[in-house]
């Protein structure tokens, strides 16, 4: 199956991150090459992009998809949160422009060996490195009920959490819970008719905690952004893609404390903790999907992109 790549936000990423043509770029998040693409045709015989990507089988098929760009892209299997090491392993000391579009993939979504879906019969795997060991067949089969309360109420934002932690629990204890299908069934089993009965799978919630807490996504998310601000030239921009409130809060607080991040108390007339901003908020409101990109890509219904530019 081929790695899918309609890029969310596309046209707006590629207005907000300024491309030069003898720029230094990093993607972080590679997956089908959309946008990687689009950054690789706006720069010159000098200009370079570095991706990373955790997934093998998208580096595969996207370096063989993006090799008319030759030495111009550097792909490398890791993960976003390295990107100190990354580029210093390239001697590369700082960029003029990162993205990170931080949602699951078209080809994870629809390949469904790589259990992320809950509308397809699969084993429950969710793992975005199919090199790593833990899956989320062993999240659902060995955390304790509080544990998975705890990531279900937490990641999922699910009010029921408590409820469907128990049902895991009872159900495991007949026979281990292996397919996404047996997992989506015990979820139903433990919510209110009036609930199965709203738009939307009733699955989701419990399956976005369990993928999160899997993936260590938004510790990664955390950890990455103020070194990621960090590595940025003067005049560079970082753009963020996000699909549910627990990153895009994440990502709006890290941007507010980079643009302001004085601690003094509102009462002092001059500031005297010394901390310096480190540059502005592009996008004061997210940037959401325009009507006509809803139409092709419905995917993209809760994408938010936020920017921020390093001080020139």
């Amino acid at each position: 199956m081929e790695f899918s790549h309609v890029p969310v936000l596309l046209n707006e990423v590629i207005e907000n991150l300024n491309i030069k043509k003898d720029g230094i770029y990093f993607d972080g998040t590679l997956g089908g090459g959309g946008h990687s693409g689009e950054i690789l045709k706006r720069l010159g015989p000098s200009g370079r992009l570095i991706a990373t990507d955790q997934d093998r089988e998208a580096i595969e098929s996207t370096r063989e998809r993006l090799k008319e760009f030759g030495d111009k892209l550097t792909i490398v299997k890791d993960n976003f949160v390295n990107i100190d090491a990354v580029l210093k392993n390239l001697g590369v000391k700082e960029v003029d422009g990162i993205l990170l579009d931080l949602g699951v993939s078209s080809y994870q979504l629809d390949n469904k060996d790589r259990g992320f879906s809950y509308r397809e019969d699969a084993p429950l795997d969710m793992r975005m490195d199919k090199d790593s060991g833990k899956t989320a067949e062993d999240i659902v089969n060995d955390y304790t009920a509080e544990e998975l309360t705890r990531i279900i109420r937490e990641y999922g934002e699910d009010p029921f959490a408590a409820k469907i932690a128990r049902t895991i629990v009872a159900a495991r204890e007949k026979e281990r819970i292996k397919t996404t299908f047996q997992l989506n069934e015990i979820i139903r089993s433990a919510l209110p008719e009036k609930v199965k009965r709203k738009v939307g799978h009733p699955a989701k919630q419990t399956y976005q905690a369990i993928r999160i807490e899997l993936n260590h996504e938004l510790e990664v998310l955390e950890q990455s952004l103020d070194k990621m601000i960090d590595l940025l030239a003067p005049g560079g921009r970082l753009c963020i893609i996000t699909f549910h409130s627990l990153e895009d809060r994440i990502v709006k607080n890290t941007f507010r404390n980079a643009m302001n991040p004085c601690i003094c108390p509102p009462e002092f007339p001059v500031c005297v903790c010394g901390r310096k901003s480190k540059g502005n908020i592009i996008t004061r409101k997210p940037i959401a999907p325009g009507e006509e990109e809803l139409k092709v890509n419905p995917r993209s219904k809760s994408s938010k992109l936020r920017v921020f530019e390093k001080l020139h």
